[in-house]
C-alpha cells in the first residue's frame, strides 16, 4: 500500500497550510496519507523530529511510504535520510527547506549543525523532489 507521510515546519500544525488540499487529492486516488504532528513545533528538537518520523516509517515496513515535508519539515527528512536506512521509503517532496544557517532563526539551528552528508542522503532514496520558493 502507498503511504504518503506529510511533515509540517517550524510553528507549523498538522493540518496547516496546504496539507490538507493534498490529502484530499490523494484520497481522491486512493492513497493512505496523513500528516504528522510534530513535537514542540515552536521549540524543534530535532532527535525528537527524527523520532517521530521513524515511528511511522518503521511502523509500516511492509507499505511505500512516502515523505512530503514543508519547511524545516523537509530539513528534518534530509536529516532522516542521512542518519536512517529505511527500504520501504520510495520517494520524498521537500518544500523551501532550509539546508543551512542563517542569522535569521536560531530556534532551528539543531538541524542545521553540520553540513548534510548529501552523498549519504543521494545513496538512501531514489526519488526525490525539491520545490524551492523564495
Amino acid at each position: 500500500m502507498k503511504k504518503v507521510y506529510l511533515i509540517h515546519g517550524f510553528e507549523g500544525s498538522p493540518n496547516g497550510g496546504w496539507r490538507p488540499y493534498l490529502m484530499g487529492e490523494l484520497e481522491k486516488q486512493d492513497i493512505y496519507s496523513f500528516a504528522l504532528s510534530m513535537p514542540t513545533p515552536d521549540k524543534p528538537i530535532v532527535s525528537e523530529w527524527l523520532s517521530e518520523i521513524k515511528h511511522y516509517v518503521d511502523r509500516d515496513i511492509n507499505d511505500d511510504v512516502y515523505l512530503v515535508g514543508h519547511s524545516l519539515g523537509g530539513t528534518a527528512i534530509l536529516r532522516y535520510l542521512e542518519q536512517f536506512n529505511s527500504h520501504n521509503i520510495k520517494g520524498v517532496i521537500i518544500v523551501s527547506a532550509p539546508c543551512m544557517r542563517t542569522e535569521v532563526n536560531k530556534k532551528i539551528w539543531s538541524f542545521l549543525e553540520t553540513n548534510f552528508d548529501w552523498s549519504v542522503i543521494k545513496k538512501s532514496i531514489q526519488n526525490v523532489i525539491v520545490i524551492l520558493m523564495n
